[in-house]
């Protein structure tokens, strides 16, 4: 059997993918399994993943409709089956998995503009469930496919090299962190599009967490994230205004995992990298503002979510609509009124306990 894996909305869906995609290899040992991506961070995290044979990347974003479809149409008949990795609620998924001709084809029925999205070209469907973590989702999309239940439930499964872990220890020792260092590692970015940069919690707030862990419990600050997030770490390291507050710097997704090992807590929003850190076993602090917090919590590690719960949320779903609030007192009143109190109690109880 070929199957092919459409994992292109991004680092954390992909990562949430990989439980599901440990239990299809298991199921099927000998099956050609493959994954279409078009981000450089989800390559660089599958190639390494051992339960899939080929990665194909195509960056469909830089990329004009005329040479997108010509590359899915060179894809056109080499698989059985193709799944849409959850979430996936948009109709180019949809059509992308069409145009590969799978005779089956796996995605979910979306509760919201489903048939808007074209949710119906996939053949072979369950029906979403907003009390159900994506992990959960996504097993429930390849038992669909087998017509098999499974009862085990994996890790999320990022395989760090013994050249990333070098490249993290080199890099530990020329910033001077040694082992008895308190290391709080802080993702304060997220994805931008469709208004989701109001997941974020304010830099300034960071910033002020990052002074008080350095002031009251000597450690040192690593912050991370993408390319595209330079700026915005620089703002925060200049906020806090201490040699103990460190720009990371890495070549890719993997060696950057590398160095989120050594953290003894992640502070970080609503993203990918908070899938990442989970990955790797760190207890994990996540500041949740709008987000349905059953699809998205740390999977299998320690974590503690700092949340408003006010009444209106969660008011973030999948669609393919921008992220907007209703509220007419404060608009993201759930991430806005966060205090930096009560992250930092949440962090200070994984210290201490």
């Amino acid at each position: 059997m070929n199957i092919l894996i459409l994992a292109l909305s991004g680092i954390g869906d992909a990562l949430m993918f990989t439980p599901a995609l440990r239990l299809l290899r298991s199921a099927l040992p000998d099956a050609q399994i493959d994954a279409l991506v078009m981000f450089k961070g989800v390559k660089d995290m599958y190639e390494r993943n051992k339960d899939i044979n080929n990665v194909h990347y195509y960056n469909f974003l830089k990329n004009g409709i005329v040479p997108s479809l010509n590359y899915v149409l060179n894809l056109r008949g080499r698989y059985d089956a193709s799944i849409n990795v959850y979430p996936a609620n948009r109709k180019e998924y949809n059509l992308i998995n069409l145009l590969i001709g799978a005779k089956k084809r796996a995605g979910a029925k979306y509760l919201r503009m489903n048939t808007r999205e074209l949710g119906f070209l996939n053949n072979i469907r369950i029906k979403e469930d907003d009390s159900v973590h994506n992990v959960h989702s996504n097993i429930k999309l390849v038992e669909q496919l087998l017509n098999k239940k499974f009862t085990e439930v994996p890790d999320l499964y990022f395989p760090v090299s013994a050249e990333d872990d070098l490249f993290a220890d080199k890099y530990l020792r020329d910033i001077n962190i040694n082992d008895n260092d308190v290391v709080i590692g802080f993702h304060p970015g997220s994805a931008t599009l469709k208004n989701h940069i109001n997941r974020r919690w304010e830099p300034e707030k960071f910033a002020q967490l990052g002074r008080r862990l350095i002031e009251n419990d000597k450690a040192k600050i690593l912050l991370f994230g993408g390319p595209e997030e330079e700026e915005l770490k620089k703002n925060i390291i200049n906020k806090i205004g201490s040699p103990e507050a460190i720009f990371t710097e890495s070549e890719n997704l993997p060696q950057s995992a590398a160095v989120i090992k050594r953290c003894n807590v992640f502070v970080t929003n609503d993203s990918s990298l908070m899938h990442v850190a989970s990955a790797m076993k760190r207890k994990v602090v996540a500041v949740i503002g709008p987000t349905n917090t059953s699809y998205i919590h740390p999977w299998h590690t320690e974590y503690k979510i700092v949340s408003l719960d006010l009444e209106c949320s969660p008011c973030f779903f999948y669609s393919p609509k921008p992220l907007i609030c209703s509220r007419t007192d404060m608009q993201f009143k759930c991430i806005k009124e966060l205090s930096v109190d009560m992250v930092y109690e949440a962090v200070k109880s994984f210290l201490y306990k």
